[in-house]
């Protein structure tokens, strides 16, 4: 894939356009770009190698790099929040406006690139990830729960919503009656979409995966009535109570498959082996009711990292509850 490269920006209407950010492979994950008044906003910041093209894209659009005033992470992940440093060096007008738990890990990004290499290795964490820079403390702002920004005369406003992170904030935009989800809307691609609809799953990536938590975010997310969810992998869903409730629905099974094969593996390997086979086989039998137009093949290959990453997550929440 070409990074550097101008990308096809999907107008969504309300003046968002969703931007992929050409992660390992197109329709993986995305960013959001909110403009209004001349002003706009970047939500999710993709990664390092993927920045020369968003910029390029950016400008495609018609706008200037002096236009945008505020860079948005849901979280700090980095796939959501690598490409944040080099990204508030070429956006000069641009704050950081960041979930409180988060800020020190982007002003300082040491940890966030020592937890990153642990999990996948330092050669794949270069080759993924790039290069991740610090940001000026002045530059950041931090984000509590109902804090808002503006661009003209629209507010986005910030709701801390954990479960799959504490460190996760989601941003709702009631002129398009949207939140921007991150993560804890789920993961759904749109290459699975088919005549039932969307197919949604949870993330448990490691390593603070709370599902008490997530269930009062579904619950908080509701409560405003929202038409659409804007999710980082991928893009934009509607029908939200049901999702919602498929999501929830999901949580629980994953909960329930850990926890079954929790004690009857030998070994660790073993136990992460059985339920990673679990977590797939329970995402295929939902395509299969979906009647996505995928093969069982495709959805094995385009599912192996996040049932790893699911696993994972699970395990270690396992492990935390003994």
């Amino acid at each position: 894939m070409n990074l550097s490269a101008i990308r096809e920006a999907e107008d969504l209407g309300h003046g968002i356009h969703c931007i992929d950010t050409l992660q390992d492979r197109p329709g993986l994950a995305c960013c959001y770009l909110i403009e209004h008044q001349g002003e706009a906003a970047l939500i999710e910041c993709g990664t390092s190698p993927g920045v020369p093209g968003l910029l390029a894209t950016i400008e495609s659009l018609g706008l200037r790099r002096e236009q945008i005033r505020y860079l948005i992470p849901t979280h700090v992940h980095l796939d959501h929040a690598g490409g944040a440093g080099l990204l508030m060096r070429e956006l000069p007008q641009a704050r950081l406006v960041v979930h409180p738990r988060g800020a020190r890990h982007l002003i300082d990004p040491s940890k966030l690139i020592a937890g990153a290499t642990a999990v996948y290795g330092d050669e794949v964490v270069r080759a993924m990830y790039g290069e991740i820079l610090p940001i000026e403390s002045s530059r950041v702002i931090e984000a509590d729960d109902g804090a808002r920004v503006a661009l003209g005369d629209r507010e986005l406003l910030f709701v801390d919503t954990p479960g799959h992170a504490r460190h996760h904030f989601s941003v709702w935009d009631a002129q398009s009656r949207g939140f921007f989800t991150g993560d804890t809307f789920g993961l759904s691609y749109r290459v699975f979409d088919g005549p039932a609809g969307a197919f949604l799953l949870p993330t448990t990536t490691p390593v603070q995966f709370e599902p008490d938590a997530w269930e009062q975010t579904l619950d908080r997310y509701l409560s405003f009535d929202p038409q659409r969810m804007y999710l980082t992998h991928y893009g934009c869903v509607e029908n939200v109570v049901q999702l919602a409730a498929e999501l929830r629905q999901g949580l629980r099974d994953y909960q329930r498959l850990a926890r079954g094969l929790g004690g009857g593996a030998a070994d660790g390997d073993a136990r992460h082996r059985a339920l990673k086979a679990a977590l797939l086989e329970h995402s295929l039998e939902a395509l299969r009711e979906k009647h996505a137009p995928a093969s069982e093949a495709f959805a094995r290959d385009w599912l192996a990292m996040d049932m790893d990453l699911n696993a994972q997550g699970l395990e270690v929440w396992l492990d935390k509850a003994g």
